[in-house]
């Protein structure tokens, strides 16, 4: 149990940024290989390669954020029950996720291979890229009950303090996919699909490496009746998961859409809008650090009873984040072209036109940051006390505000336009989330301790 953090007790500023460091740091390497993939791709294949990439990049997010959704709702119940000491009810828990999370795996990996044409169809991806873009997505499919493993284990280590642990397991399987892209891509001459082939063997890697650690927790111990189906906890379990999951699915359907506006772009414009959004998860890296430490601190004090605790760590986290997220920003702003140029590579008229796109959506993106922050941690907060639904709606108004923006804005300021649907869709989630956050601690005030919000 020493690996493991009990967040009920201490200084709640501490305790967050403590735990949310590991978490960044694993978030990072993940990034990192993912930044990877693009860069060897851009430089190797070019332009073409990257905006092939790119242009699956919704539909692989849509089912990665389903798989997240999925997993980080089941561990909202099991680091309320270790909040409370309730380790048999834990092990149950576990054992229940692991098989919903198994079911699911199968389904999505069903659907995805079947609607992978229709998908592209939809997103009117240009003929040029069209083969490239069908492997790479394919393949990406194949490796999802991978991905469900490794975000299933985290979520685990997570609900129980351990930030550590994932955070090695991102390091490991950062140097592996990085090592096989290198020869997989420019040495085989594998392309995109070597891209997507490394990708999907580092997770391997990083899963593996979280369920031997699961494995050596004393409290998880697991005996034959932990491994009971409960369909009463599957329809709680289900009751946390699918609200996340749709939120993320209905977030990634907007992004289609916003996706679908910039394949009539052309190619260029791909190319950039893709460099950008490579570096989109590293500015928020912190962001989902935050989120997760909340998640585990405010469903552990729920579990614990230790209520009056949640407002004070709530507001000290939202201040870390702010002040995070004014130094991503200015780090970007300051060395978004250098850092851009490492995915761009080919003619040097096509590289600096494409240059221009990338810079100026990253600059856009990084002024709005604490948006983007404040977005994380209410939702993240408003998850750890059980409810999922209030959540979704704000996932709701990103899509609304999302898709709005794209289809509107660029009639009136041509492309640019659509640099703005993205700070559109978090603004709109901010204001839900707002008077959610009220409404849940009003509740909470009012005596609800059972997560009933």
């Amino acid at each position: 149990m020493t690996a493991l953090r009990n967040m009920t007790s201490g200084s709640p500023g501490r305790l967050i940024l403590s735990f949310a460091l590991p978490l960044m740091l694993g978030n990072l390497f993940q990034q990192f290989y993912t930044i990877a993939d693009a860069a060897i791709v851009g430089q190797v294949l070019g332009v073409s390669g990257i905006a092939a990439v790119g242009a699956a990049e919704w539909i692989i997010w849509m089912m990665q954020g389903m798989i997240q959704g999925f997993t980080q709702g089941f561990a909202i119940q099991m680091s309320q029950d270790f909040g409370a000491g309730q380790y048999k009810r834990l092990r149950n828990d576990i054992a229940n996720s692991a098989l919903l999370s198994a079911v699911s795996a199968v389904i999505m990996l069903t659907g995805g291979q079947i609607f992978a044409a229709w998908m592209l169809k939809t997103l009117h991806t240009p003929e040029s890229v069209w083969a490239d873009t069908m492997t790479y997505m394919r393949t990406m499919f194949w490796g999802i009950p991978i991905v469900m493993a490794y975000n299933l284990f985290a979520s685990i280590l997570r609900a129980l303090g351990d930030g550590k642990t994932p955070l090695y397991a991102m390091i490991c399987a950062s140097f592996i996919n990085i090592g096989l892209d290198l020869w997989f891509v420019p040495v085989l001459g594998m392309g995109v699909f070597g891209a997507a082939a490394a990708t999907v063997l580092a997770q391997c890697c990083s899963s593996v490496f979280c369920l031997i650690k699961i494995l050596h927790i004393s409290a998880l111990k697991f005996k034959r009746e932990d491994l009971t189906v409960d369909a009463s906890l599957h329809l709680r379990l289900l009751k946390l998961g699918m609200p996340m999951a749709f939120q993320n699915f209905v977030i990634s359907v907007g992004g289609m859409i916003v996706q679908s506006v910039v394949n009539g772009f052309g190619v260029a414009f791909i190319a950039g809008f893709t460099a950008t959004n490579k570096l989109y998860g590293m500015l928020e890296v912190a962001g989902t650090s935050y989120g997760f430490a909340m998640t585990t601190y405010t469903g552990q004090n729920l579990g614990a009873g230790k209520t009056s605790r949640i407002r004070k760590g709530y507001r000290e986290a939202l201040i870390i984040a702010v002040f995070t997220s004014a130094a991503i920003a200015a780090v970007m702003v300051l060395a978004g072209k250098w850092i851009l140029l490492c995915f761009i590579n080919g003619d040097p008229q096509m590289t600096a036109k494409t240059l221009a796109i990338a810079y100026r959506y990253l600059f856009i993106m990084s002024l709005c940051l604490p948006v983007l922050y404040y977005l994380h941690v209410t939702r993240s907060c408003i998850q750890g006390l059980g409810n999922t639904v209030l959540p979704m709606l704000s996932g709701c108004a990103e899509f609304a505000m999302r898709t709005a923006a794209a289809l509107l804005l660029p009639l009136a300021f041509g492309q640019d336009g659509i640099f703005y649907a993205e700070i559109a869709a978090w603004a709109g989630a901010d204001l839900v989330l707002f008077f959610s956050f009220c409404y849940c601690m009003k509740k909470l005030a009012s005596g609800d301790k059972r997560g009933n919000f």
